[in-house]
């Protein structure tokens, strides 16, 4: 499995980040109406945001896993980004709000995929 991630990735991670990068904005400032409830949890909407940041900084880590120092500016501009995204919500739509728990959830994505990151290169299983 890991293989195959890896065989899809390799030349391609730049583009898929950028993609993802152009999604999550996308998706934080359109308006979204009302979703059918497939999975229903208190938090649902935390973890998407979780899940979202950990895909894009794992893809932004893996463009850039042979630079050790630039693995901190990816973290750092990921966490930037998710605070952007939610100040950019606020002030320029009138359908979405600010909500630190976004920023926190955001950034807590961003951390697991540098855990993850550093894991699977400890391994060398995709890196």
């Amino acid at each position: 499995m890991l293989r195959l991630i890896k065989s899809l990735l390799k030349g391609k991670s730049v583009y898929l980040a950028i993609i993802i990068t152009i999604v999550i904005v996308i998706l934080s400032l359109i308006k979204i109406g009302k979703q059918p409830v497939i999975i229903s949890f208190k938090y649902l909407d935390k973890l998407e945001h979780a899940i979202a940041y950990l895909t894009l900084a794992f893809l932004w880590l893996y463009t850039f896993k042979n630079n050790k120092k630039v693995r901190y500016v990816v973290l750092i501009l990921c966490v930037l980004f998710g605070v952007l995204m939610e100040f950019l919500q606020s002030s320029l739509t009138n359908y979405r709000t600010f909500d630190y728990a976004d920023m926190i959830a955001n950034a807590l994505g961003v951390l697991i995929a540098f855990f993850l990151f550093i894991l699977i290169k400890k391994n060398e299983a995709i890196c």
